[in-house]
């Protein structure tokens, strides 16, 4: 568990699409918090799934001055599959989420997503989160774009925590078989990777 104070405007958010009835999934690193992994990040990746309703809603719910919530810019982003933010300029925080449109898709996240509590420390509540499997997926996609390692660290993570039987409250045994399948479609390079870090983790 960590401490709730830089996560505030997350945790809004959260209550928020839940209130609104909005589709999400929380995925990357955040998510990999509730299955094992230890690298702290203020940064909460966070795939949604709009329509104008939403749009319109999300903008009463965080108006200016204090918010910065535009609806043209979730529209753009939309329909250019890039990510938008909502403000809180008091706080000098801001949000960035992830419109559905955006490539590489993360439909997967959202379609087999489960209700996980947050892993705060005071805050409790449960939100919707990425299965294992689905976190490692986005960390194998992450780490064919950019290969930067610490997708490498929060994988090894997961796998030396399932290992060591410490997740013990997972929604179910990880489906390597279904991650192999992902890395077969991301290419040689992804396979190799994957098969190294499962031998690393003793999986």
């Amino acid at each position: 568990m960590v401490d709730e104070s830089p996560f505030d405007l997350y945790l809004d958010i959260l209550q928020t699409f839940e209130r609104l009835a909005i589709s999400y999934v929380v995925i990357g690193a955040f998510a990999g918090m509730s299955y094992g992994v230890t690298r702290l990040t203020a940064d909460v990746d966070i795939v949604i799934d709009l329509n104008e309703t939403h749009i319109q809603a999300l903008a009463r719910a965080y108006p200016l001055p204090r918010f910065y919530a535009d609806p043209e810019q979730m529209r753009n982003s939309i329909r250019l599959g890039i990510p938008f933010n909502i403000i809180d300029t008091s706080a000098g925080r801001k949000v960035d989420l992830i419109p559905l449109t955006m490539k590489p898709g993360y439909g997967f996240a959202l379609r087999q997503r489960v209700r996980r509590a947050v892993p705060l420390k005071e805050k409790s509540f449960d939100a919707w989160f990425a299965r294992p499997e689905d976190v490692i997926v986005g960390k194998l996609m992450a780490w064919n774009e950019g290969r930067s390692f610490k997708h490498e660290q929060d994988i090894r993570d997961i796998l030396i925590t399932v290992r060591l039987g410490e997740a013990t409250d997972l929604p179910a045994p990880i489906d390597f078989d279904y991650v192999d399948r992902w890395a077969i479609q991301l290419g040689t390079d992804v396979i190799q990777f994957w098969r190294g870090l499962r031998t690393v983790a003793g999986v």
